[in-house]
């Protein structure tokens, strides 16, 4: 077996990011009234994510995804071209009715991230943004349709591109939701 496909912009290596990033324009694949949205913010946790929710790119194991705060999300053209893909889900994604990309994501109920919208750095016109950082979800890209038994080669890959593979999410983030929670709870002071 070859080296095993993650994402095409990180299957050649990935490509570092700048320490400042101001924001952007993402854009969807359509070629004609494509949804441009404006991110006016630095974005965070940007990862590889092997979810089954998430968009990824033909022919891509895992997506790209990082989080903006929601506040500083703008849908600037074609708006009307967007639509909720699973109004039930935690997060909220709107996505391109036309082309299926998914613009941006906000988490509005109460849980850690609410404020906090996904979105797909790499539809952004501008570089800069942070490269990503680890692989979430890894077990995941099995409920794709992905041979289990390539997991290890998977992993080792992952690792190649230094991108850390979890379960879950990073222990950061998973400590910050654990803290959230506690503090929620009253087992820990607010």
């Amino acid at each position: 077996m070859g080296a095993i496909a993650i994402y095409p912009s990180l299957d050649g290596g990935r490509k570092r990011g700048g320490t400042s990033f101001a924001g952007g324009t993402l854009i969807c694949e359509c070629v004609t009234n494509p949804v441009k949205v404006k991110i006016s913010s630095d974005i965070a946790h940007n990862h590889a994510c092997g979810c089954t929710k998430c968009w990824k790119p033909s022919g891509a194991n895992f997506s790209i995804v990082a989080v903006a705060p929601t506040e500083s999300v703008e849908v600037l053209e074609n708006g009307d071209k967007l639509a909720v893909v699973d109004s039930s889900a935690l997060i909220q994604r709107h996505a391109c009715k036309q082309c299926g990309v998914h613009m941006y994501g906000p988490v509005e109920r109460d849980h850690p991230f609410k404020g906090l919208s996904f979105i797909h750095p790499e539809r952004f016109e501008e570089d800069g943004w942070a490269e990503p950082g680890f692989a979430a979800f890894v077990s995941s890209i099995i409920e794709s349709g992905f041979n289990p038994s390539d997991m290890d080669a998977v992993r080792s890959r992952l690792r190649e591109l230094g991108l850390e593979p979890y379960d879950c999410l990073s222990p950061a983030l998973m400590d910050y939701i654990a803290t959230w929670t506690a503090k929620k709870n009253g087992v820990l002071p607010a």
